[in-house]
């Protein structure tokens, strides 16, 4: 059965403004859960989940089981950089969030959706798969982590293109993924991403040759969401 969601697309919004956002519809859906005492799907009317698409001004992120080892820079050097950290409270290590990125974050119902958070993140990174066929390329996912990469399995050239990391309560998701159009990737160098010190990054533009559109990507991803996780737009 198909899921219903609201799609907003919010522009470019601090970090931390958006993340509160999260919060918010996040608790509205596990509190609405809680009170109907319905955690095994189920029919009739219920609230729509929400995927929210955004870029975030430089900020470095680090889920709650990363290291800050991972992080390379002080804080004064953070502060040169014009560039914010923040300790979050979802999966994965450490990741960075910048302009000329798709950051989605999708706060969906997985028991109305009939998922497993296993299964649920295959189909994050099944979306995205699908979005760079789209453009040509050719997604893969890398043995033993999340997110989607470029030649994985070839020694000294996989890098990913889209990281995913997310929490989940009560199988209410939120944060999401950073997916990599027209990012500067210098600012991957001074962090260890999600914690690899011997894979790249890599983004649309590095591997087209040219600037993107980024709101015909936004288009891309959206419609790959809809297609994989049978989506209805309210």
């Amino acid at each position: 059965m198909s899921y219903r969601a609201v799609y907003q697309d919010i522009g470019i919004r601090d970090y931390k403004t958006v993340w509160d956002y999260q919060e918010e519809l996040f608790t509205r859906l596990v509190s609405e859960k809680i009170s109907q005492n319905d955690n095994s799907g189920g029919n009739g009317e219920y609230t729509p989940g929400t995927l929210i698409f955004v870029e975030h001004p430089h900020v470095y992120t680090l889920g709650k089981n990363g290291s800050e080892n991972n992080l390379l820079l002080d804080a004064l050097q953070l502060k040169i950089k014009e560039a914010g950290f923040f300790r979050t409270n979802r999966g994965g290590d450490i990741t960075y969030h910048g302009p000329g990125q798709v950051v989605g974050y999708p706060i969906f119902d997985l028991n109305r959706m009939g998922l497993s958070l296993r299964e649920y993140i295959h189909c994050l990174e099944e979306a995205i798969i699908a979005t760079l066929r789209e453009f040509g390329l050719k997604g893969s996912r890398l043995t033993g982590a999340t997110g989607v990469w470029l030649d994985p399995d070839i020694a000294g050239r996989a890098r990913k293109i889209c990281a995913i990391g997310v929490k989940a309560s009560r199988y209410v998701t939120m944060h999401g993924f950073a997916f990599n159009v027209n990012t500067d990737l210098s600012y991957f160098g001074y962090i260890n991403p999600c914690g690899f010190t011997d894979k790249g990054v890599t983004s649309l533009k590095s591997e087209l040759g040219a600037v993107q559109d980024i709101d015909m990507a936004k288009q891309i991803i959206r419609k790959s969401l809809q297609n994989v996780f049978d989506l209805t737009w309210v």
